[in-house]
């Protein structure tokens, strides 16, 4: 293989590339979002500066993505945090974890998504939505809520979807010094809300060592919504340099 023919590919093995090089569109992207009152110390402990924290809250999630460009339907779980950087709101990605491992793998190496490993399911059951995150053979999360409840107006459906997400994109070197270790933004805009519902929900958090999700404790729901969109992901953008503070 030539050199410049290795300068074509953004990822290995060569020959059998894991994603594509382009952004994602996904349809029928389904969310189940328990929003939570937690331990302010426990949440200070996990947001890096210079994110700041009104409230303590977390948003657990799970999303179920029924058509995905490049990579087929798959499941993710994970919990991000309301946070503010200088005047704009925002949310911080915290935990991630999925069972396809493409978009793992792009997630990490294209953006800057705190993606894993994990086992989540998205199901209707007697009534009930129901999500639970399985590490390995270990049940780590389970949440419920009544199935399409209340309708959730779009337009507030839609700024649950839209709002700027930060996260950490590390780079080692091959030496495993930083090569580079940067706070970047993203945020969705071309997103459709196709369904929206709200309702009452329950959280349950198992302690594991490896998916930390209890690590930030359930104090108090404060909301929860079933949400159906199309939409396509959006570069990252970097925000503040770590090495140069």
């Amino acid at each position: 293989m030539r050199a410049e023919e290795v300068r074509r590919h953004v990822t290995t093995p060569l020959t059998t590339p894991v994603y594509p090089p382009r952004a994602t569109r996904f349809t029928d992207r389904e969310y189940f979002n328990v929003l939570y009152r937690t331990d302010p110390e426990a949440l200070r402990a996990v947001v890096p500066e210079p994110l700041e924290i009104d409230e303590p809250l977390v948003r657990f999630e799970i999303m179920k993505m029924g058509d995905v460009e490049g990579y087929g339907p798959y499941l993710e779980c994970g919990q991000v945090v309301p946070v503010r950087l200088g005047d704009e709101h925002g949310e911080y990605l915290h935990a991630m974890h999925l069972d396809n491992f493409g978009a793992t793998a792009a997630g990490r190496e294209l953006s800057a998504y705190p993606k894993t490993i994990g086992s989540p399911a998205l199901f209707a059951d007697h009534g009930a939505l129901v999500g639970t995150l399985d590490y390995g053979t270990q049940r780590v999360a389970t949440a419920t809520m009544p199935y399409k409840w209340e309708p959730l107006d779009t337009a507030a459906a839609r700024e649950q979807i839209t709002v700027p997400t930060y996260a950490v994109k590390i780079v080692p070197s091959l030496d495993w010094q930083l090569r580079s270790s940067r706070l970047v933004r993203t945020r969705i805009t071309d997103v459709t809300v196709k369904a929206a519902y709200q309702g009452p929900a329950r959280l349950q958090l198992s302690a594991h060592v490896m998916a930390p999700l209890a690590d930030l404790p359930v104090l108090e729901i404060v909301s929860a919504s079933h949400i159906l969109t199309d939409l396509t992901l959006a570069p990252m953008e970097p925000v503040h340099d770590y090495l140069a503070a």
